[in-house]
């Protein structure tokens, strides 16, 4: 088994998969890549199957040097990638050698980058995930991001490496973080506890991402929103991309790492192919808010797994 070392570990570097769903029943956060689109292509570029862990570098990025020749690809938000001080593009797959060092410079769109592995990251698996629970200290790498002098066992890949190098993404595949759109949600289960100006409010004045903003949720800032009764309910099941609104009356919406049960008001939920790009988000830039129904998310959803499907086959076709 090969490694990848950490020369520099960047801002908050973690190993992550697609997280430990099967466990919110006891009361387990999910964890799991804050943005699972960019995690699951990066994947599919080098071979590996979607839930394969990788790793995903926050605001900064690490330094790594590779131990054995391989295949990477580097997906989500634009922290400027290279390669031996060259830069290299971003969803393609890319051929590195033996003592390759890849690094990050600014952050240019979003805030997260997903860096695959022809093979996958073999962390030992924790309740069926490989992810990182930061605030549990378990899963991942001994529980924590990444460290100076971290050696990262990499797994075997499938495939011939001249067959997966090079390859890339059509353009209407890759998710655009850079032009500013509204977060879509699904309004409930709770929004009538709120007056009918607070969710005209909601859905028509934009909120700041605020620096109390981690994998957790994230804390917004702006208009002030009103509970007809109250912000507090019995304690419900919640879920990633709830938005709650404690009594302050700002909301925070709830991220990969959150709990799985809260007493807050909701005021609706973010649809699944939106949460790639709350998850882009940071500090100081702005979300504006578009309620939608069902329906039309499920068609999205669809949507986006009719893509995804695609490229999953591409790799079942490899193997024949």
């Amino acid at each position: 088994m090969e490694f990848v070392k950490v020369v520099k570990p960047g801002f908050f570097t973690t190993v992550q998969d697609l997280g430990r769903l099967q466990y919110q029943n006891l009361g387990i956060s999910t964890s799991g890549a804050m943005d699972g689109l960019s995690l699951r292509l990066a994947n599919l570029l080098v071979g590996n199957d979607e839930e394969d862990a990788a790793l995903e570098a926050t605001l900064i990025g690490p330094k790594l040097r590779f131990a054995a020749d391989g295949v990477i690809a580097i997906t989500g938000g634009d922290l400027s990638p290279a390669l031996n001080g060259i830069p290299v593009p971003m969803w393609k797959s890319i051929r590195i050698r033996q003592d390759d060092e890849l690094s990050f410079g600014n952050c240019v769109t979003g805030c997260r980058a997903y860096i695959s592995i022809a093979g996958g990251i073999e962390v030992p698996p924790i309740m069926g995930s490989r992810s990182t629970y930061f605030r549990g200290h378990y899963g991942g790498h001994e529980g924590r991001a990444l460290k100076i002098g971290d050696e990262i066992p990499i797994g075997n890949c499938r495939f011939n490496l001249y067959d997966i190098e090079g390859r890339r993404l059509q353009p209407g595949a890759i998710p655009d973080y850079r032009t500013d759109r509204p977060i879509r949600f699904i309004p409930g289960p709770q929004a009538d506890a709120f007056t009918q100006e607070s969710f005209e409010w909601f859905t028509s004045r934009p909120y700041d991402v605020t620096n109390e903003s981690d994998r957790m949720g994230y804390r917004l800032q702006g208009q002030q929103l009103e509970h007809v009764n109250g912000a507090d309910i019995i304690s419900d099941f919640i879920t990633v991309g709830s938005i709650q609104v404690p009594a302050i009356g700002q909301p925070i919406i709830l991220m990969a790492d959150c709990q799985t049960t809260g007493g807050y008001t909701k005021i609706g939920v973010v649809i699944s192919v939106d949460l790639p790009y709350v998850a882009q988000k940071k500090p100081r830039d702005q979300i504006r808010f578009e309620a939608v129904d069902v329906t039309y998310a499920q068609e999205l959803y669809a949507k986006r797994e009719k893509m995804i499907s695609g490229l999953k086959l591409l790799n079942r076709m490899l193997l024949v």
